[in-house]
Protein backbone atom coordinates (compact mmCIF):
# COMPACT_ATOMS: atom_id res chain seq x y z
CA UNK A 1 0.00 0.00 0.00
CA UNK A 2 1.49 3.39 -1.18
CA UNK A 3 1.12 5.98 1.52
CA UNK A 4 0.40 9.79 0.22
CA UNK A 5 -0.19 13.13 1.17
CA UNK A 6 -1.85 14.81 -1.10
CA UNK A 7 -1.53 19.27 -1.42
CA UNK A 8 -4.19 20.83 -3.24
CA UNK A 9 -7.70 20.11 -1.89
CA UNK A 10 -9.89 21.95 -3.80
CA UNK A 11 -12.20 21.08 -6.55
CA UNK A 12 -10.03 18.65 -8.58
CA UNK A 13 -8.12 17.55 -5.21
CA UNK A 14 -11.35 16.44 -3.63
CA UNK A 15 -11.78 14.40 -6.59
CA UNK A 16 -8.70 12.62 -6.68
CA UNK A 17 -9.29 11.65 -2.74
CA UNK A 18 -12.73 9.81 -3.36
CA UNK A 19 -11.54 8.21 -6.10
CA UNK A 20 -9.09 5.78 -4.18
CA UNK A 21 -10.78 5.31 -1.42
CA UNK A 22 -11.02 1.78 -0.06
CA UNK A 23 -8.33 1.21 -2.81
CA UNK A 24 -6.20 -1.51 -1.94
CA UNK A 25 -2.98 0.17 -3.90
CA UNK A 26 -2.78 3.90 -2.90
CA UNK A 27 -4.37 5.44 0.60
CA UNK A 28 -4.24 9.25 0.75
CA UNK A 29 -3.61 9.90 4.43
CA UNK A 30 -2.62 13.42 5.10
CA UNK A 31 -3.84 16.69 3.27
CA UNK A 32 -1.84 19.95 3.22
CA UNK A 33 -4.22 23.24 2.90
CA UNK A 34 -3.79 26.62 3.77
CA UNK A 35 -7.62 26.41 5.33
CA UNK A 36 -7.80 23.06 6.88
CA UNK A 37 -11.10 24.53 8.91
CA UNK A 38 -12.38 24.56 5.06
CA UNK A 39 -11.79 20.90 4.56
CA UNK A 40 -12.47 19.60 8.29
CA UNK A 41 -16.01 17.69 6.80
CA UNK A 42 -14.07 15.81 4.28
CA UNK A 43 -11.24 15.12 6.41
CA UNK A 44 -13.85 13.38 8.61
CA UNK A 45 -15.12 11.43 6.14
CA UNK A 46 -11.85 10.26 4.47
CA UNK A 47 -9.73 9.90 7.66
CA UNK A 48 -7.36 12.03 5.91
CA UNK A 49 -5.11 14.36 8.50
CA UNK A 50 -5.02 18.03 7.74
CA UNK A 51 -1.43 20.31 7.92
CA UNK A 52 -0.84 23.99 6.41
CA UNK A 53 2.93 22.77 6.18
CA UNK A 54 3.84 20.81 3.09
CA UNK A 55 7.68 20.80 4.59
CA UNK A 56 6.58 18.81 7.78
CA UNK A 57 4.90 16.34 4.92
CA UNK A 58 8.18 15.35 3.16
CA UNK A 59 9.54 14.95 6.69
CA UNK A 60 7.28 12.55 7.81
CA UNK A 61 8.72 9.36 7.06
CA UNK A 62 5.41 7.03 6.66
CA UNK A 63 4.78 9.62 3.66
CA UNK A 64 6.30 7.22 0.87
CA UNK A 65 4.61 10.25 -2.18
CA UNK A 66 3.23 13.11 -2.81
CA UNK A 67 -0.20 14.22 -5.18
CA UNK A 68 0.49 17.39 -6.34
CA UNK A 69 -3.28 19.55 -7.47
CA UNK A 70 -1.88 22.72 -6.88
CA UNK A 71 -1.37 25.98 -8.96
CA UNK A 72 0.46 25.26 -11.88
CA UNK A 73 3.51 27.93 -10.85
CA UNK A 74 4.18 25.81 -7.76
CA UNK A 75 4.43 22.62 -9.64
CA UNK A 76 8.52 22.86 -10.44
CA UNK A 77 9.36 23.90 -6.69
CA UNK A 78 7.22 21.23 -5.16
CA UNK A 79 8.45 18.29 -7.18
CA UNK A 80 11.90 19.62 -6.98
CA UNK A 81 11.64 19.52 -2.60
CA UNK A 82 9.71 16.46 -2.92
CA UNK A 83 12.71 14.40 -4.95
CA UNK A 84 15.10 15.64 -2.84
CA UNK A 85 13.14 14.12 0.20
CA UNK A 86 12.80 10.89 -1.44
CA UNK A 87 8.95 10.93 -2.13
CA UNK A 88 7.29 9.79 -5.08
CA UNK A 89 5.54 12.27 -6.99
CA UNK A 90 2.23 12.20 -9.16
CA UNK A 91 1.72 15.77 -10.51
CA UNK A 92 -1.64 17.06 -12.19
CA UNK A 93 -1.00 18.52 -15.46
CA UNK A 94 0.59 20.72 -16.67
CA UNK A 95 4.00 19.08 -15.05
CA UNK A 96 5.16 22.79 -15.22
CA UNK A 97 5.13 25.79 -17.85
CA UNK A 98 8.44 25.64 -19.67
CA UNK A 99 10.78 23.29 -21.03
CA UNK A 100 13.80 23.99 -18.92
CA UNK A 101 11.69 23.48 -16.00
CA UNK A 102 10.18 20.41 -16.78
CA UNK A 103 13.51 19.07 -17.81
CA UNK A 104 14.57 19.76 -14.20
CA UNK A 105 11.96 18.25 -12.65
CA UNK A 106 12.71 15.21 -14.69
CA UNK A 107 16.13 15.27 -13.65
CA UNK A 108 15.47 15.56 -10.31
CA UNK A 109 13.45 12.86 -9.89
CA UNK A 110 15.73 10.94 -12.05
CA UNK A 111 19.30 11.92 -9.48
CA UNK A 112 17.05 11.34 -6.92
CA UNK A 113 15.76 7.53 -7.75
CA UNK A 114 11.79 8.46 -7.45
CA UNK A 115 8.99 7.48 -9.45
CA UNK A 116 7.41 10.55 -11.24
CA UNK A 117 3.98 10.44 -13.02
CA UNK A 118 1.18 13.28 -14.62
CA UNK A 119 -1.84 13.48 -13.75
CA UNK A 120 -3.02 12.45 -17.44
CA UNK A 121 -6.20 10.66 -16.70
CA UNK A 122 -7.56 10.08 -20.36
CA UNK A 123 -4.48 7.66 -20.91
CA UNK A 124 -7.00 5.04 -19.23
CA UNK A 125 -10.09 6.61 -21.16
CA UNK A 126 -11.65 3.17 -22.49
CA UNK A 127 -12.17 4.82 -25.99
CA UNK A 128 -8.30 6.00 -25.91
CA UNK A 129 -7.23 2.35 -24.47
CA UNK A 130 -8.89 0.43 -27.40
CA UNK A 131 -7.89 2.96 -30.04
CA UNK A 132 -4.30 2.44 -29.17
CA UNK A 133 -4.81 -1.22 -29.09
CA UNK A 134 -6.31 -1.21 -32.86
CA UNK A 135 -3.21 1.51 -34.15
CA UNK A 136 -1.21 -1.29 -32.48
CA UNK A 137 -2.50 -4.13 -34.30
CA UNK A 138 -2.26 -1.99 -37.63
CA UNK A 139 -5.83 -1.83 -38.29
CA UNK A 140 -5.57 1.53 -39.85
CA UNK A 141 -1.99 1.10 -41.39
CA UNK A 142 0.55 3.84 -41.10
CA UNK A 143 -0.49 6.70 -38.86
CA UNK A 144 -0.58 9.65 -41.32
CA UNK A 145 -2.92 12.42 -39.27
CA UNK A 146 -4.37 13.77 -35.94
CA UNK A 147 -7.54 15.99 -35.21
CA UNK A 148 -8.17 16.61 -31.71
CA UNK A 149 -10.81 19.26 -30.01
CA UNK A 150 -11.09 19.66 -26.50
CA UNK A 151 -13.97 22.12 -25.80
CA UNK A 152 -16.22 23.23 -23.44
CA UNK A 153 -18.04 26.16 -21.56
CA UNK A 154 -15.84 25.78 -18.11
CA UNK A 155 -14.09 29.19 -19.01
CA UNK A 156 -17.65 30.84 -18.09
CA UNK A 157 -17.46 28.96 -14.69
CA UNK A 158 -14.47 31.40 -13.99
CA UNK A 159 -14.65 34.13 -11.54
CA UNK A 160 -12.26 37.05 -11.96
CA UNK A 161 -9.34 37.30 -9.60
CA UNK A 162 -9.21 33.10 -9.72
CA UNK A 163 -5.52 31.66 -10.23
CA UNK A 164 -6.87 29.68 -13.20
CA UNK A 165 -7.85 32.95 -14.95
CA UNK A 166 -4.79 34.15 -15.66
CA UNK A 167 -2.07 34.31 -18.56
CA UNK A 168 1.00 32.93 -16.29
CA UNK A 169 -1.34 30.24 -15.01
CA UNK A 170 -3.35 29.16 -18.18
CA UNK A 171 -0.99 30.15 -21.50
CA UNK A 172 -3.02 29.46 -24.28
CA UNK A 173 -6.34 29.26 -23.53
CA UNK A 174 -7.91 26.00 -22.06
CA UNK A 175 -4.90 24.14 -23.03
CA UNK A 176 -3.71 23.84 -19.29
CA UNK A 177 -7.05 22.49 -18.84
CA UNK A 178 -8.43 20.62 -21.31
CA UNK A 179 -6.23 20.73 -24.43
CA UNK A 180 -2.95 19.47 -22.81
CA UNK A 181 -4.53 16.13 -22.60
CA UNK A 182 -5.86 15.72 -26.13
CA UNK A 183 -1.72 16.77 -26.90
CA UNK A 184 -1.02 14.13 -24.57
CA UNK A 185 -2.91 11.47 -26.53
CA UNK A 186 -1.67 12.90 -29.97
CA UNK A 187 2.26 12.66 -28.46
CA UNK A 188 1.06 8.96 -27.37
CA UNK A 189 0.24 8.21 -31.23
CA UNK A 190 2.67 9.95 -33.25
CA UNK A 191 5.82 10.60 -31.26
CA UNK A 192 7.34 13.98 -30.29
CA UNK A 193 6.45 17.45 -31.92
CA UNK A 194 8.89 19.48 -33.69
CA UNK A 195 6.60 21.93 -34.97
CA UNK A 196 4.13 24.20 -34.16
CA UNK A 197 2.08 27.03 -35.49
CA UNK A 198 -0.71 28.81 -33.13
CA UNK A 199 -3.44 31.29 -32.72
CA UNK A 200 -4.73 32.03 -29.07
CA UNK A 201 -6.94 34.85 -28.38
CA UNK A 202 -9.44 36.22 -25.49
CA UNK A 203 -12.54 36.44 -27.72
CA UNK A 204 -15.60 36.14 -25.28
CA UNK A 205 -14.80 35.71 -21.54
CA UNK A 206 -15.49 39.32 -19.32
CA UNK A 207 -12.25 41.40 -18.98
CA UNK A 208 -11.93 40.40 -15.45
CA UNK A 209 -11.15 36.46 -17.03
CA UNK A 210 -7.76 37.97 -18.78
CA UNK A 211 -7.19 34.09 -20.52
CA UNK A 212 -7.34 33.43 -24.05
CA UNK A 213 -10.62 31.16 -24.66
CA UNK A 214 -10.05 30.35 -28.26
CA UNK A 215 -6.84 28.41 -29.07
CA UNK A 216 -5.77 26.10 -32.31
CA UNK A 217 -2.95 24.79 -33.82
CA UNK A 218 -1.12 23.05 -36.59
CA UNK A 219 1.54 20.53 -35.34
CA UNK A 220 4.20 18.40 -37.39
CA UNK A 221 5.79 15.36 -35.46
CA UNK A 222 9.63 14.38 -35.86
CA UNK A 223 7.70 11.39 -37.42
CA UNK A 224 6.33 13.09 -40.12
CA UNK A 225 2.86 12.99 -39.28
CA UNK A 226 0.63 15.98 -39.26
CA UNK A 227 -2.28 17.39 -36.98
CA UNK A 228 -3.96 20.25 -35.76
CA UNK A 229 -5.36 20.95 -32.40
CA UNK A 230 -8.22 23.16 -30.98
CA UNK A 231 -9.29 24.20 -27.11
CA UNK A 232 -12.42 27.00 -27.47
CA UNK A 233 -13.38 27.32 -23.55
CA UNK A 234 -16.22 29.45 -24.04
CA UNK A 235 -18.75 26.67 -26.06
CA UNK A 236 -20.27 23.37 -25.78
CA UNK A 237 -19.09 20.18 -24.35
CA UNK A 238 -16.34 18.02 -26.71
CA UNK A 239 -13.52 15.86 -26.58
CA UNK A 240 -12.88 14.70 -29.83
CA UNK A 241 -9.52 12.77 -31.22
CA UNK A 242 -9.51 11.88 -34.80
CA UNK A 243 -6.60 8.96 -36.27
CA UNK A 244 -6.47 8.61 -39.71
CA UNK A 245 -4.20 5.91 -41.36
CA UNK A 246 -3.59 4.21 -44.53
CA UNK A 247 -6.10 1.65 -44.06
CA UNK A 248 -8.84 3.51 -42.48
CA UNK A 249 -9.69 5.77 -39.48
CA UNK A 250 -10.46 5.78 -35.93
CA UNK A 251 -12.29 8.39 -33.75
CA UNK A 252 -13.13 8.71 -30.26
CA UNK A 253 -15.58 10.74 -29.03
CA UNK A 254 -16.11 11.55 -25.20
CA UNK A 255 -14.21 8.42 -23.08
CA UNK A 256 -16.62 5.80 -23.84
CA UNK A 257 -17.26 5.84 -27.36
CA UNK A 258 -15.13 5.10 -30.48
CA UNK A 259 -15.93 5.03 -34.10
CA UNK A 260 -13.88 2.58 -36.78
CA UNK A 261 -14.08 2.74 -40.68
CA UNK A 262 -11.39 1.25 -43.24
CA UNK A 263 -11.60 1.48 -46.88
CA UNK A 264 -14.57 0.30 -47.72
CA UNK A 265 -17.98 0.27 -45.97
CA UNK A 266 -19.74 2.05 -43.78
CA UNK A 267 -18.22 3.09 -39.80
CA UNK A 268 -18.70 1.39 -37.06
CA UNK A 269 -19.81 2.28 -33.44
CA UNK A 270 -18.56 0.94 -30.13
CA UNK A 271 -19.77 1.67 -26.99
CA UNK A 272 -17.55 0.69 -23.90
CA UNK A 273 -18.32 0.15 -20.22
CA UNK A 274 -16.78 3.46 -18.07
CA UNK A 275 -14.20 3.55 -15.18
CA UNK A 276 -12.92 5.53 -12.55
CA UNK A 277 -10.07 7.25 -14.90
CA UNK A 278 -8.77 9.06 -11.46
CA UNK A 279 -8.45 5.85 -9.59
CA UNK A 280 -7.08 3.93 -12.56
CA UNK A 281 -4.37 6.91 -13.39
CA UNK A 282 -3.37 6.93 -9.36
CA UNK A 283 -3.09 2.84 -9.07
CA UNK A 284 -0.99 2.97 -11.92
CA UNK A 285 1.44 5.62 -10.21
CA UNK A 286 0.92 3.19 -7.01
CA UNK A 287 2.16 0.26 -9.13
CA UNK A 288 4.72 2.31 -10.82
CA UNK A 289 6.37 2.72 -7.49
CA UNK A 290 6.14 -0.83 -6.36
CA UNK A 291 8.25 -2.01 -9.74
CA UNK A 292 10.59 0.95 -9.50
CA UNK A 293 9.33 2.24 -12.47
CA UNK A 294 11.02 5.74 -12.91
CA UNK A 295 8.21 7.69 -15.16
CA UNK A 296 4.93 6.48 -15.90
CA UNK A 297 4.36 8.82 -19.02
CA UNK A 298 7.93 8.91 -20.60
CA UNK A 299 10.24 11.79 -19.45
CA UNK A 300 10.50 12.42 -23.36
CA UNK A 301 6.71 13.07 -23.68
CA UNK A 302 6.47 14.35 -20.49
CA UNK A 303 8.78 17.35 -22.13
CA UNK A 304 7.79 17.51 -25.03
CA UNK A 305 4.04 18.34 -24.50
CA UNK A 306 5.34 21.51 -22.18
CA UNK A 307 8.06 22.29 -24.46
CA UNK A 308 4.58 22.51 -27.17
CA UNK A 309 2.77 24.48 -24.72
CA UNK A 310 5.48 26.85 -24.45
CA UNK A 311 5.68 27.41 -28.59
CA UNK A 312 1.92 27.83 -28.83
CA UNK A 313 2.19 31.23 -27.03
CA UNK A 314 5.22 31.88 -28.93
CA UNK A 315 3.58 31.24 -32.36
CA UNK A 316 1.08 32.95 -31.40
CA UNK A 317 2.83 36.11 -29.70
CA UNK A 318 4.87 35.85 -33.04
CA UNK A 319 2.65 34.96 -35.99
CA UNK A 320 5.28 32.58 -36.75
CA UNK A 321 5.90 28.63 -36.56
CA UNK A 322 8.16 27.77 -33.63
CA UNK A 323 10.29 24.89 -33.96
CA UNK A 324 11.48 22.64 -30.56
Amino acid sequence: MLKAAIHGMGRWGGRLIDSVQGSEKIRLVKGVTRNPAAHRELAAKTGIALTESYADVLRDPQIDAVVLATPHSQHFEQIVQAAKAGKHVYVEKPMTLTRETAQKAVDACRAAGITLTLGFNRRHAPAFLEMMRRIRAGEIGDVLHIEGQHSGPSGYRLKGGGWRTTRVESPAGGMTARGIHTLDSMIQIAGLVNSVYAFSEHRKLPADVPMDDTTSMLLKFASGITGYLATVFVTGELWRLHVFGSKGWLEMRGNNDLTACGLEGAPQKFSLPAIDMEKATLEAFADAVAAKQPFVVPAEQAVNGIAVLEAIVASAASGNAVRI
